[in-house]
């Protein structure tokens, strides 16, 4: 059973990665299949398939900002700016962000345009609340339970998280959730051969930094490999609930080294 879940866990993480390398669109098709085949043959084909799946150059959270900027810059507030406002919360685009990104259009694309689109990024955007509405709206974004406070290892992060136990055979995996703004100290996984974890991004936005590198971001699909002896630590993004899954490498004589909190200084430079 437990071999099953893994399959299942690592089947639905690589479709999950593999979708944002190739973007499979029916939209054209659906619509306009029969009225304008060709139309709908560049839509889903050319435009989607091929240009939005260029993630390599450009990553779709940066793609659907760029997008819904030119469509409420010509003042489009249709299906059509639904669809890609919906594209860029799954993209990793906050309700914070979003607020401030039409703000900041309005001031050049005009104060109208600005009206219009927030009524559409609105209810887009509802669920994103403070407090429960918030947890109970996050819950509804990922497959994995939340699970309960992460108690044990309190004492460890900064700001409230959250444990559920995926597996405790063949394989140890647990989901992690924490809530915006939360991150745990700096630690080292320990150990004399092997040994490790390995992290996949499941909802939300968050970040992984190793000691004396750049922080990368963690979204859903993201994969961390965290080798034994690196000093490092990951959490949420300042706006944004966030979860990953964390499997323990096997290895011998392992433990966890846990060190200095990471300070408001270091987590506030990320953006």
């Amino acid at each position: 059973m437990n071999r099953i879940i893994l399959i299942s866990v690592f089947t639905f993480f690589t479709v999950n990665v593999m979708a944002q390398k190739k973007i499979v669109q029916t939209a054209g098709r659906d619509q306009l299949g029969e009225f304008a085949p060709k139309f709908a043959e560049l839509n889903d084909d050319v435009l989607f398939g091929e240009v939005w799946s260029r993630t390599d150059k450009l990553g779709l959270r940066d793609r659907s900002l760029v997008t819904i900027t030119s469509l409420i810059s010509q003042g489009i507030t249709d299906s059509s700016l639904t669809f890609h406002l919906q594209s860029a919360k799954k993209n990793g685009i906050t309700r914070t962000e979003i607020a401030e990104i039409i703000t900041h259009i309005g001031f050049y694309a005009g104060w109208p345009k600005a009206w219009a689109a927030f009524r559409l990024a609105k209810d887009v955007w509802a669920e994103d609340a403070n407090g429960e509405d918030a947890k109970a709206a996050f819950q509804r974004e990922m497959i994995f339970p939340i699970g309960e406070p992460n108690t044990a290892y309190a004492q460890y992060f900064i700001g409230n998280s959250y444990l559920a136990p995926v597996s405790r055979e063949q394989v140890n995996i647990s989901n992690v959730t924490f809530e915006p703004r939360c991150r745990n100290n700096w630690h080292i996984h320990r150990a004399t051969k092997g040994g490790g974890q390995m992290l996949i991004g499941v909802a939300g936005r968050g970040w992984y930094q190793e000691e004396g590198k750049p922080a990368v971001e963690i979204l859903p699909g993201t994969v961390v490999h965290i080798p034994a002896g690196v000093k490092h630590w990951h959490g949420a993004a300042s706006d944004s609930w966030f979860a990953h899954l964390a499997f323990e490498v096997s290895g011998e004589n392992t433990s966890n080294e846990w060190l200095e909190p990471v300070t408001d200084e270091q987590y506030d430079k990320l953006k």
